[in-house]
């Protein structure tokens, strides 16, 4: 129990000098992230739990052979691993990431309000499509950025750590995003309401 307590390095050294246990502590602590970051990439449960495994092999791997070097940035050198992994996936299948909607999860469940009325719900739907319609015609590096930002909460130190930019790539990639957001609007003339 007083494992729970460590930091991520003492556990990745404890696991690496024998205690298993304290992996399962490493995944269970970060699961949630790691594994939401690549459902949001994904958003296919099967695919992202066979990435979110393949992750976990890689990690139990490097540790293994002890080339892990990250010392105290255990979580953004994991999402690193997912981030590529899921480059791999789209490169092996030829296609870029599409954003559907399942009953389990939803990109856009954040902009849900429980008191909208039936006709507010229906107008809310209709924004949520068309922003994500927008958001698909971003190019894919600024899409990244823009729904680790904007989605998953990330700031744009993270961003850059799991990305492999610096931070102002990460920023001006933002930046372009919201600028070629604002040509898409005006380009299929779409009148946002507040």
């Amino acid at each position: 129990m007083a494992n729970i307590q460590l930091p991520d390095a003492l556990l990745v050294q404890n696991y690496v000098e024998g205690d298993e246990n304290a992996l399962t502590i490493l995944i269970n602590r970060h699961q949630s992230k790691i594994f939401g970051f690549i459902y949001s990439k994904i958003s296919d449960r099967d695919i992202s739990n066979d990435i979110f495994q393949d992750t976990f092999i890689k990690v139990i791997k490097t540790l293994k052979s002890r080339a892990y070097n990250e010392e105290g940035k255990f979580l953004p050198w994991v999402m690193r691993i997912a981030h590529n992994l899921i480059i791999d996936h789209y490169r092996k299948n030829k296609k870029m990431p599409m954003f559907r909607e399942t009953e389990e999860f939803s990109i856009f469940s954040i902009m849900s309000d429980d008191s909208l009325t039936i006709e507010n719900q229906i107008i809310q739907d209709q924004v949520e499509i068309d922003l994500k319609k927008l958001i698909e015609e971003l190019p894919a590096d600024q899409k990244e950025v823009l729904v680790m930002r904007m989605y998953q909460d990330m700031s744009f130190k993270e961003i850059s750590e799991i990305t492999g930019v610096s931070i102002n790539t990460a920023l001006g990639r933002m930046r372009y995003a919201l600028m070629n957001m604002r040509k898409i609007i005006d380009k299929h003339q779409i009148v946002l309401t507040n």
